[in-house]
């Protein structure tokens, strides 16, 4: 306890470059920290601060030991706070970014995450554009793809995997594709990206074929929810998320088609502030969605 004292008094005097500034912060008297801080460089045998009538500067050997003494501190805080937060009841108003279809996954899982944590207040915001986390207020970030902000702490909730689909009723009057190349006959469901204008790929197993390929969109829609319509409802082959599709397959509303040819895959991440402290109704809402979602065999 004597080296912590010692410690913190030199920190605080090294960070103020006055004894007396850091006795007021610390609630002890000057003379204190003074002795605190000799007895330290005592047990050290050697001078930490250069000191005259005016002034108090850190030695180079100070300023070294310095960094050290401020990371240890840290982490004792770290490990504080991580004590503290865990006994806390996880509570308040916690908002959640995903994208339009996110409700398909999350919504299942919110009965059993809302019993176990009654006293959190769930804001979800569903839209496809890039939300800034931090400018906005978010406290979460649902969103798949690649992570090009490296602000921010990330933790994977699972994979997904795309499907070429349609209606029974569509396959029946226009076919069942057997080959790539039968889908340059077949009405294409293409979905634009609302955020960058671009048509979504269709990623398919490189067969020789596939680069000469040319699939006639039928309808272009920048809703994803949209096109899964449009697809039960008959008007041609539509490329989706399995979560998005599995009810309807489930039911026989959709068919896949060309499965062995579909290679695309995505990736769900969960993304928050990076901060030293880990708020506790982020850690148990980030812990429990990345036990609970996409663990089934569809979506895993």
């Amino acid at each position: 306890m004597e080296s912590l004292n010692g410690m913190l008094s030199f920190v605080k005097t090294a960070e103020s470059l006055s004894f007396v500034a850091a006795a007021r912060s610390l609630g002890l008297s000057a003379s204190a920290v003074g002795k605190n801080v000799a007895r330290l460089e005592a047990s050290l045998n050697v001078r930490l601060f250069q000191r005259s009538t005016r002034k108090v500067s850190l030695t180079a050997e100070g300023e070294l030991f310095y960094e050290r003494c401020r990371k240890i501190l840290d982490d004792l805080q770290d490990a504080q706070a991580m004590l503290s937060h865990a006994v806390q009841a996880p509570r308040g108003r916690l908002r959640v970014s995903l994208p339009t279809i996110g409700y398909r996954f999350l919504l299942p899982a919110l009965p059993a995450f809302r019993k176990a944590y009654p006293e959190i207040e769930l804001e979800l915001d569903f839209n496809d554009r890039l939300v800034d986390l931090i400018e906005e207020g978010f406290d979460v970030v649902i969103r798949s793809g690649g992570l090009a902000d490296s602000t921010l702490m990330a933790r994977r909730l699972g994979p997904f995997r795309f499907l070429l689909c349609a209606a029974p009723g569509y396959l029946d009057r226009k076919g069942r594709p057997l080959a790539l190349s039968d889908l340059e006959s077949h009405e294409c469901l293409r979905y634009r990206f609302a955020t960058t204008g671009k048509i979504m790929d269709w990623t398919l197993s490189a067969a020789p074929e596939i680069t000469a390929l040319r699939l006639t969109p039928t309808l272009i829609l920048n809703n994803m929810e949209a096109m899964f319509t449009a697809a039960v409802d008959g008007h041609g082959i539509a490329c989706m998320p399995d979560f998005l599709a599995g009810e309807a397959l489930a039911s026989g509303a959709l068919e896949t088609v060309l499965d062995e040819h579909m290679q695309d895959q995505g990736q769900f991440w969960a993304l928050w502030p990076s901060s030293r402290h880990l708020s506790p109704k982020i850690r148990v809402f980030v812990d429990f969605m990345a036990e609970r979602l996409f663990v089934s065999g569809a979506s895993a």
